[in-house]
């Protein structure tokens, strides 16, 4: 069920209908360092199976913005995705969108958060985001670690 959130001439909304896969496509295969030469296909998988949060220009109808939490809505939640256009930046716009998140009635309870950043610690440890604590527990699996 979507959920709207209002500030000023902005709204977030979490229906993935209202998403602009085109826009959000663009950034993240051309402008972000974790997703780049993405398929359009890809991120429409991505926003079918994630909450998407989309933040919209009222009057324009535009999407600025966009994250996406991967989660069983019960124990682990995964943020990925986030970014707001460079246009639209320096508006508090993605920390409105980081508090939206936190507090989602749907995201309450979890027993840990992740997510992977270059550029933003800044923001995230805002909320509460530390270093993994253990490393050597985590491993991770991507393409070309394996043998077919």
């Amino acid at each position: 069920m979507e959920q709207i959130w209002r500030r000023g001439e902005f709204v977030i909304s979490t229906d993935p209908e209202r998403v602009d896969v085109g826009t959000v496509h663009r950034y993240l295969s051309t402008e972000s360092y974790w997703a780049q030469n993405c398929s359009q296909e890809s991120v429409v998988r991505a926003i079918q199976g994630s909450l998407p949060f989309g933040i919209y220009h009222e009057p324009t109808g535009e999407m600025v913005g966009f994250a996406r939490v991967i989660t069983d809505q019960a124990t682990f939640s995964y943020l990925t995705d986030v970014f707001v256009l460079t246009p639209w930046r320096g508006l508090g716009l993605s920390k409105w969108l980081m508090e939206v998140i936190w507090t989602h009635p749907d995201l309450q309870g979890q027993r840990r958060w992740l997510l992977a950043t270059e550029d933003a610690h800044g923001l995230y440890a805002s909320f509460g985001f530390a270093p993994v604590p253990f490393p050597e527990r985590w491993m991770e699996r991507k393409p070309g670690n394996w043998e077919s």
